[in-house]
């Protein structure tokens, strides 16, 4: 099988430590950078840090079922997710697609299987993903091939890590990313070896760009105490509080 050119993330959620060490190992011979979660909680926090491109998902869990995990995950990303089980019930096979898994295997299973499928559903994400050249939502619109970004019809002039931190937030809407997250994604550093603050400087500066308002944006929103999303929903304006005459 061909070695991924660039090394996806895949995080594998499993309890049973040996099948969890068995999908390891079969996706690392791929080249693949696996990130083993033992449980529930666990795949939160490797889905918060280090926002994986495929998740292998186990059903029965401690705790945190893998259904409830499957249904935290479609709230926020389109992730390709495929459930691993020893549940094989046609029942819960149509129960894991209809939450919204992209493949169901049973187990036992074979470990070239797994990297073949996991193999198919990376390459059906990332071509999908190419073939989105325009990213438009009502006002704004990131052409993805020309590098060009307009706003209420006028072309918008952006540095190069702007448009690329722009469309990669447009291009994920409504996930919310931590600055470190930001930093890994779009300048391929860390906070070991680069500051914040400049995910936060060059959010301000696309907000005085692209926003009507930029003290109350509209699409590049702030999450407090978390990092940003970009919100592809009108959010209501509270109406202005009526101005109050002096009394003399």
């Amino acid at each position: 099988m061909t070695v991924p050119r660039t090394a996806a993330r895949i995080l594998i959620v499993e309890d049973e430590g040996e099948i969890r060490e068995l999908v390891t190992f079969t996706l690392e011979v791929e080249g693949y950078t696996v990130l083993p979660a033992a449980n529930g909680m666990e795949a939160f926090e490797r889905i918060e840090n280090d926002a994986p491109d495929l998740v292998i998902l186990d059903l029965m869990m401690p705790a945190i079922s893998g259904l409830e995990v499957l249904q935290n995950i479609r709230q926020h990303s389109t992730t390709p997710v495929l459930i691993l089980s020893a549940m094989g019930s046609e029942e819960n096979r149509v129960r894991g697609l209809q939450l919204g898994a992209d493949d169901y295997m049973t187990k036992p299973f074979s470990p070239r299987e797994l990297a073949a499928r996991v193999q198919a559903l990376l390459r059906r994400s990332q071509g999908a993903a190419a073939a989105q050249q325009t990213i438009t939502y009502d006002g704004l619109t990131i052409d993805l091939a020309s590098r060009e970004v307009w706003a209420r019809g006028d072309l918008v002039e952006t540095t190069a890590k702007e448009f690329d931190l722009l469309a990669f937030l447009a291009g994920n809407p409504g996930r919310v990313y931590t600055r470190h997250q930001l930093l890994r994604e779009v300048w391929h550093s860390s906070s070991e070896w680069q500051q914040e603050g400049t995910v936060t400087e060059h959010i301000r500066r696309l907000r005085l760009k692209i926003e009507e308002d930029s003290e109350r944006p509209r699409w590049l929103q702030t999450v407090r105490g978390v990092g940003y999303r970009f919100e592809r929903r009108q959010q209501p304006r509270m109406p202005s509080a009526p101005a109050v005459a002096a009394v003399a």
